[in-house]
């Protein structure tokens, strides 16, 4: 072990103790903010995803030989402790009686990961993450504030901890646009995403003075769209990329034939999810009850369509399924806003169209499983670092990478709910998840395996038989005992064991 992994053992130790104070706070309703209720804090499996993440991306890049990204991967893994090394901090400072022996704990693991960092990263390092810490602490009042029981601690270090990576990344980049040489795909996500939270925290602000529902909000709402696209985003796109990004994006989508094609079928399964969706509600008004709720098989038709959707993608054309994927997100939110604000004329419609297929996840205002179910089968594509693939590094078990979020989610989940729900009779000792349902997740997986060498001809997994087989374990374990947001968290776990 390294030092780096010294850290992160470190980290993982703290956030097991602390975990249990979080768990404290919420059954007694004394944390800061409104967490989701119907799940524990969920802190030790998202503090350690971050600084995994980060440090299996240096093995990469050391390996094939990009010092850039090297260093890129030390600052991922030192900014994902820095922000659980304070969601801890603030664990503890709420915490009364101050919990004596956990505080000792977090404090000596504070210590040894400030030590070595002290001693591995550069100023400009360590500046940087100073800085993603500022802006995860701020965007932390503002968002937890404005969107209660949306979020677990554990969910909103995670996904507030990346889109603070994104931003601070985003002002690096802009700052800096005359030295970095980046692919625009890679600008388009960060200002898309950077883009849609601003929105939303802007938006917010703005209607709490006025009326969201009328037809004048809706029409302001529209305008300050397209002013906050046109205006904003497209010139701050154009500053990063150098070209006109619409004429841009238009010649990347028809570049070539097997784009167009794979244009017109995803186009084909949108309006088949679309009408999935309208014919549920179909069923809903027919019925005798209106309080009824999508089964759980109803769900799932929507991973089985992600599945469809993103399997010819990573096959096919990797960068355009990377593309395509930003946009949908960036589509999911704006829609979500639309939702949320009751904007004319879709937001009244979207509010009874979408009631139907909630959990006890969407506790909250926002209804994020969609969009979390989009991440998880996204983010194995966004977080593949390109530049160190270039000399065969993902090979084994790595050359399954891309498909984390189709083997986790899409098949592993979908098929442990469905056969968990139907047939599972011996439950996990402390929770609702069947032994069944887990037993069959990880055969469909490994099935799936096998249907990725037949028709993947860019994957050969070199005899990592036994390794693939342990991921798919440990990670369909970890759905069956993880009350957090399984669709964000399987993949990137899946992800992380597949890269070491």
């Amino acid at each position: 072990m390294d030092r780096y992994s010294w850290c992160a053992v470190a980290l993982a130790v703290q956030a097991f103790y602390v975990q249990y104070k979080w768990d404290r706070l919420l059954q007694q309703g004394s944390a800061v903010f409104q967490f989701r209720m119907s799940a524990n804090s969920g802190l030790l499996p998202a503090a350690m995803v971050m600084p995994l993440l980060g440090l299996v991306m240096k093995e990469r890049c050391q390996a094939a030989g990009n010092p850039y990204f090297e260093r890129f991967g030390i600052v991922v893994a030192a900014t994902g402790m820095a922000v659980a090394l304070f969601s801890s901090v603030l664990a503890l400072g709420i915490t009364r009686p101050v919990p004596t022996n956990t505080c000792v704990i977090a404090g000596l693991a504070g210590c040894v990961i400030t030590y070595i960092m002290k001693h591995s990263l550069r100023v400009g390092e360590v500046i940087e993450v100073l800085e993603v810490l500022l802006i995860f602490v701020y965007l932390n009042m503002i968002l937890l504030y404005l969107l209660p029981r949306c979020f677990t601690p554990g969910e909103a270090l995670l996904v507030l901890g990346g889109i603070s990576f994104l931003l601070n990344q985003l002002i690096k980049r802009s700052l800096t646009v005359v030295e970095s040489q980046g692919d625009p795909v890679d600008f388009l996500l960060l200002v898309a995403v950077t883009g849609m939270v601003l929105m939303g925290i802007i938006f917010s602000a703005l209607f709490v003075f006025m009326d969201s529902g009328t037809w004048a909000s809706s029409i302001f709402f529209h305008l300050m769209t397209c002013v906050l696209g046109l205006g904003v985003a497209l010139p701050w796109l154009y500053r990063l990329i150098r070209r006109n990004p619409l004429f841009w994006l238009f010649e990347f989508l028809f570049q070539t034939e097997t784009r167009l094609y794979l244009l017109a079928y995803w186009s084909l399964l949108a309006a088949f999810a679309c009408l999935v969706v309208v014919y549920q509600n179909a069923k809903r008004s027919s019925s005798e009850s209106k309080k009824h709720q999508a089964p759980t098989i109803t769900r799932k038709y929507f991973h089985f369509i992600v599945v469809a959707t993103y399997v010819p993608g990573i096959i096919f054309d990797r960068p355009l399924l990377h593309v395509a994927a930003t946009v949908c997100l960036a589509v999911f939110i704006f829609l979500e806003y639309v939702r949320y604000f009751r904007i004319r004329p879709l937001g009244h419609t979207l509010r009874s169209l979408l009631s139907l297929f909630l959990d006890e996840r969407d506790s909250g205002p926002l209804i994020l499983t969609h969009i979390y179910l989009l991440l998880g089968m996204s983010l194995p594509i966004w977080l593949i670092p390109r530049p160190c693939t270039q000399k065969g590094s993902l090979g084994g078990a790595r050359a399954l990478v891309p498909y984390a979020g189709v083997l986790a989610v899409g098949v592993g989940d979908t098929v442990a709910s469905i056969f968990g729900s139907t047939m599972g009779e011996i439950h996990w000792p402390g929770t609702k998840k069947t032994f069944e349902g887990t037993m069959t997740s990880i055969f469909a997986q490994i099935i799936s395996v096998a249907l990725i060498l037949i028709f993947d001809s860019e994957v050969d997994i070199n005899h990592s038989y036994a390794w693939i087989w342990g991921s798919i374990s440990t990670v369909s374990l970890l759905e069956a005992y993880t009350t957090q947001i399984d669709n964000l968290l399987l993949p990137l776990y899946l992800l992380i064991l597949l890269m070491a």
